[in-house]
């Protein structure tokens, strides 16, 4: 299979010209792996046309340097004395024409590119060009204004690749580019490698179509009493799913219960969620409850989760308290007794889901069991980029128990995304006194580098491995130069977290578990068994990256999970 960039074109959903390109695509795929194949489907995102230079909409670069320039012309053209004309409502265009002026501008291009580099002049491109038709038969090639045998129309699309192999083979002639000044010309001109600004922007939107089958999967599913248990890896599409059934309940004008465990998780959906939606975590839930019954909770007492606790535990709603839909989040860190108190909540004829994730129990609690219940499992990870858990997931492997291992090797990495790379960097810690300043400097180092990248700092999130309580990064206000915005470990008169001015976002995996960032610089890895809380952690931060994941591990670590793989740099 040759080569494709940029990449992630198999996961896109086009129709109309853009489909024809991508349907093209397939095509020249199977071009022989050492070619380079060259597109522009992915500006139809930008701009109404595929095209990626000119009218040139796909370039193939030979491995003996050679390129191939093809322009597809879909649909019915017009054959005229002055050549083949296509016609765009009102406008005519010379396809001859088109071709040419595309072949002059790369050549000019590349000439003032060489000597603005001061590199040798006198080498150029070696380029062949081809007229890709295939939903027309030239009647007449000799009056086509371009070389016969330069055109693929339909009666020889089926040839497309033969041809295009046989047009690249001969050796190009003395003084042309090799193929890797080629690519470097080509990556430079045309902006292979996407703005990481637009690439994210990109990025989420198609994660968010391609993980929304989940949501349209669990919600096509109809049977009495509606009891469903997703079990879905990360990036799978579960928060897609829960603000479906929450929108759908809306819209339906039946009361919506979410619960989750994590506050910061809850504080997201809540943001996004419709209008009137109960939000909360189990211990919001029970501050609400106690606020209802005229009990203000007392923030600063020592047993204050406890009473939050049991004032959901103890509840008993009568059926006016209770919900149309209750949707249970992070449901592998629910309790039996918090999933009873749970359930408490929904009406006998409503819907209930609970949505999970064995590989992010964090808390090493045992599955609650929910007898009855449909489960629809989920394995598919639409936002980590697809290099990215084909690394993370052999490394994991390594210390995950049998159990575990099998739910990592149930994982398929779907993301439009690849060839992000993982970034690893490790810090010295032989040397207690100077440990923490090595670990300092290299996570800065990391930062620097994802801004250097493009990032801005509100797309970067600095997760720590270690727990609040043992991690040294969350006493700061400011890793050199850059702020840091973290939880200060207290709430305001409300019962909201507070947080330090920053625009880093300095979090735990615990709190920043079901969220997703950008670029995320995983630090603080630190460990020396490499056991299944160790790969669970791991797993957790490494799949909250949607472009970008960067790791920072102590010596001592990276000897002990990277051995016999990867390389620290």
């Amino acid at each position: 299979m040759a080569r494709i960039l940029p990449d992630g074109w198999e996961a896109l959903d086009f129709n109309g010209s853009a489909l024809r390109e991508i349907e093209t695509l397939r095509v020249l795929a199977a071009l022989p792996d050492d070619c380079t194949v060259i597109h522009g489907v992915h500006w139809t995102r930008i701009e109404h046309g595929c095209s990626i230079y000119g009218e040139i909409d796909f370039i193939v670069v030979a491995p003996n340097g050679r390129i191939l320039l093809i322009e597809q012309k879909s649909g019915f053209l017009d054959e005229t004395p002055d050549g083949l004309v296509k016609v765009y409502g009102a406008l005519r265009k010379k396809v001859a024409s088109q071709i040419l002026r595309s072949v002059e501008s790369l050549m000019t291009r590349y000439a003032q590119t060489r000597r603005g580099r001061n590199a040798t002049p006198e080498t150029r491109l070696s380029i062949d060009y081809l007229l890709y038709c295939p939903d027309y038969h030239v009647r007449d090639a000799s009056r086509a204004g371009i070389a016969p045998e330069r055109i693929v129309d339909a009666s020889r699309a089926t040839q497309l690749v033969a041809l295009i192999v046989d047009l690249l083979s001969p050796t190009p002639v003395a003084g042309s580019a090799d193929a890797a000044t080629a690519l470097r010309f080509f990556s430079d001109e045309l902006s292979i490698v996407a703005d990481v600004g637009t690439l994210i922007g990109r990025t989420d939107a198609w994660v968010t179509r391609l993980s929304a089958g989940l949501a349209r999967s669990a919600t096509q599913l109809d049977f009495t009493p509606f009891r469903l248990r997703v079990r879905g890896t990360a990036g799978s599409g579960k928060t897609q799913l829960a603000l479906r059934v929450l929108t759908d309940a809306a819209e339906a004008g039946r009361s919506a219960l979410y619960l989750c465990y994590n506050r910061p998780l809850a504080d997201h959906v809540a943001r996004i969620a419709p209008q009137g939606t109960i939000v909360a975590t189990f211990h919001n839930f029970g501050d609400r409850l106690l606020k209802a019954s005229g009990n203000d909770p007392d923030f600063a007492a020592p047993d204050l989760y406890a009473r939050l606790e049991a004032a959901v535990t103890d509840a008993r709603p009568d059926n006016g308290q209770r919900y149309d839909v209750l949707i249970v989040d992070e449901g592998q860190d629910f309790t039996p007794a918090w999933r009873d108190a749970a359930l408490r909540f929904v009406k006998a004829e409503g819907q209930a889901y609970w949505l999970e994730d064995p590989l992010q129990n964090l808390y090493g609690r045992d599955p609650v069991a929910l007898d009855g219940w449909v489960t629809l499992k989920a394995d598919v990870n639409y936002r980590s980029p697809r290099d990215i858990v084909d690394a993370i997931v052999p490394l994991l492997m390594r210390g995950a128990s049998p159990s575990t291992a099998e739910l990592l090797q149930s994982i398929e990495a779907a993301s439009p995304l690849s060839g992000s790379e993982l970034d690893i960097a490790t810090w010295q810690d032989s040397d207690p006194e100077t440990a923490t300043r090595a670990l300092f400097d290299v996570t800065m180092r990391a930062i620097t580098k994802a801004l250097a990248a493009g990032y801005r700092r509100s797309d970067i999130v600095l997760l720590t491995f270690a727990g609040r309580d043992h991690s040294k990064l969350l006493g700061l206000d400011a890793l050199g130069p850059h702020a840091l915005r973290r939880f200060d470990g207290t709430y305001d008169l409300f019962g909201n977290p507070v947080y330090t001015d920053g625009e880093v976002l300095a979090e735990t995996i615990y709190r920043f578990k079901g969220q997703s960032a950008p670029c995320v610089i995983f630090t603080e890895i630190d460990f020396e068994t490499f056991d299944e809380k160790a790969v669970r952690k791991l797993f957790v931060g490494a799949t909250r990256a949607t472009t970008k994941l960067m790791l920072v591990i102590s010596e001592r670590t990276a000897r002990i999970c990277l051995a016999g793989g990867g390389a620290a740099q």
